[in-house]
């Protein structure tokens, strides 16, 4: 019933940027921190950056604060604006939703650490 959507990736050579949208879909009535998340062949999913219901940003490291910005235009959808990319920035981007509130029968449940499936973003050298 509940789904998170990522898109926007694919191949960009280095220096060019992207855009990854994740649209939450489902009747949803709330949705806490979002944020988007990256894995690279042979290494851990590692945190990009979040944001809250209220708009508060936080970036994982120096290696993407700067070149990347995270937005929210609503509660439902997020945004990862990702520029000067460089190949060390190619990995498998993930949406993430630490608690999305939704109803179900007219009943009210929660889900926390919930996972889009991810979008492929390659930076060519």
């Amino acid at each position: 019933q509940v789904q998170l959507v990522e898109s926007g990736g694919g191949l960009v050579q280095a220096g060019g940027s992207l855009r990854l949208s994740c649209a939450a879909s489902g009747n949803i009535f709330s949705i806490n921190t979002m944020g988007w998340y990256r894995q690279a062949p042979g290494k851990q999913r590692e945190l990009v950056a979040t944001i809250t219901s209220g708009g508060n940003t936080k970036y994982a490291d120096s290696a993407v604060k700067g070149r990347f910005t995270i937005s929210r235009d609503n509660a439902k959808n997020v945004y990862l604006q990702m520029n000067s990319l460089k190949p060390e920035d190619t990995a498998v981007y993930y949406c993430n939703a630490d608690r999305i509130g939704y109803y179900s029968d007219s009943a009210p449940y929660y889900i926390r650490d919930y996972w889009g499936q991810g979008t492929q973003v390659t930076v060519s050298s």
